[in-house]
């Protein structure tokens, strides 16, 4: 059996038939471009997520009040004054596997300056929030801890704020007012743009949490803690760390629910990367199904191949051809359209890819090697699967009938 010989009359045959293999090969063609886009969104849409999440800090532990049980009736968490001064402290002083922590209050109101005006939120934080958040600063300085301790009126402003309020000169020195409180600008944070769900992370507004607590909001209970662990690795270890002092704090006894919430950037990036994986993978079985119309195309224009060729085959088996010659002629036949539609689909599903990341900013595409890999595998089986019927078919011939066959 010689294959070089088998290849020949294989290409042979598809080049007499251009157009009735090109048509059958549009299925394969349409599927594997497809799956390869779909797999390109999906990994790049995992990848954007994780970059954007660890951006913000992969290693950030948010805690927030939690709801209880009071009289038989549940509490609503964002009622609750679970958190005081005296856990962020603990936290701070405690925890040797937390790096730097800060207190979160937030008010909303309308700021203005001058003649502009802009609706936002003011977000009361401590001096070790820009770490956490791995924020910098562009212009001026972050407040101090004299400002926090003093309940200073000085804020830090985010480049949509800026943009919005000083359009045309240098807010650094500027006064704004908030609900007609009057603020000093002391700094501006570099720009961090649109997220990929649309949040403009720079229409931000950051004070002392003091500030905001006292002269804003009038209470003296926090409505949510930020924290950062040492490394990604310490995460875990700093969450304990932080439950076990909060439960003493709050004098919660074994077998009590938390009457807090945590939550880590690293929870949430795993939860994001199982959805997008679950939605990336139905995605690409949705396109596969063309894969399978491909390969009944296939065995369709093999059954009608093998019958065009009947006397072709006898002939051959009457000068020697054994089965398992004509079944591999066939079958090479079949695999080698499937690899040539496999190589278009390949390089028209890049093309897509590309075209889709050059079209919108918001999509990003990221086609690894692991996909083409897969792809042609997919191909070689589609060949060999739907190809094997009648190939086999073509090998059972009997030889006589075959050359009789008109």
């Amino acid at each position: 059996m010689n294959y070089v010989n088998l290849f020949k009359i294989a290409i042979k045959a598809i080049y007499n038939n251009k157009t009735r293999s090109l048509l059958t090969m549009l299925g394969i063609i349409i599927g594997i471009a497809s799956v390869i886009a779909m797999l390109g969104f999906g990994q790049g849409t995992q990848e954007q997520i994780t970059n954007e999440i660890s951006s913000m800090g992969s290693n950030m532990i948010m805690i927030n009040p939690g709801g209880e049980r009071r009289a038989g009736q549940r509490m609503d968490a964002s009622s609750m004054q679970t958190l005081k001064m005296e856990d962020y402290e603990a936290i701070r002083d405690e925890c040797d596997h937390v790096s730097y922590v800060s207190p979160s209050v937030s008010s909303s109101g309308q700021l203005v300056a001058g003649n502009n005006n802009y609706p936002s939120s003011v977000t009361g934080c401590s001096e070790d929030y820009l770490k956490i958040r791995q924020l910098e600063m562009a212009e001026g300085e972050m407040f101090s801890e004299q400002d926090v301790k003093t309940a200073a009126k000085v804020v830090v402003l985010g480049k949509t704020i800026v943009d919005n309020l000083f359009p045309y000169e240098d807010p650094i020195g500027k006064s704004i007012r908030v609900n007609q409180i009057p603020f000093q600008v002391v700094g501006v944070l570099e720009s961090k743009g649109t997220n990929s769900m649309g949040m403009d992370q720079d229409e931000i507004v950051l004070a002392p949490f003091t500030t905001v607590m006292k002269r804003m909001l009038s209470q003296s209970h926090l409505q949510g803690i930020q924290a950062s662990a040492l490394s990604e690795a310490d995460t875990d270890a700093a969450m304990d760390e932080i439950e076990e002092v909060l439960r003493r704090n709050h004098r919660l006894k074994e077998g009590d629910e938390n009457n807090f919430t945590m939550n880590s950037m690293q929870e949430i990036m795993e939860t994001m990367n199982t959805v997008t994986g679950m939605l990336t993978l139905l995605l690409a079985a949705i396109a596969g199904i063309s894969l399978v119309v491909g390969g009944i195309g296939i065995m369709n224009i093999m059954y009608v191949s093998v019958t065009e060729r009947t006397k072709e085959i006898g002939l051959r088996m009457s000068v020697g051809a054994r089965g398992i010659d004509i079944l591999s002629q066939f079958l090479i036949e079949a695999v080698l359209i499937c690899l040539t539609g496999g190589i278009i689909g390949i390089l028209l599903g890049y093309g897509l890819g590309a075209l889709v990341g050059m079209l919108s900013e918001q999509v990003s595409v990221s086609i690894s090697g692991s996909s083409v890999i897969l792809s042609f595998s997919v191909c070689v089986l589609i060949g060999m699967f739907f190809g094997w019927y009648p190939a086999k078919k073509a090998a059972n011939l009997d030889p006589i009938e075959a050359l009789r066959y008109e």
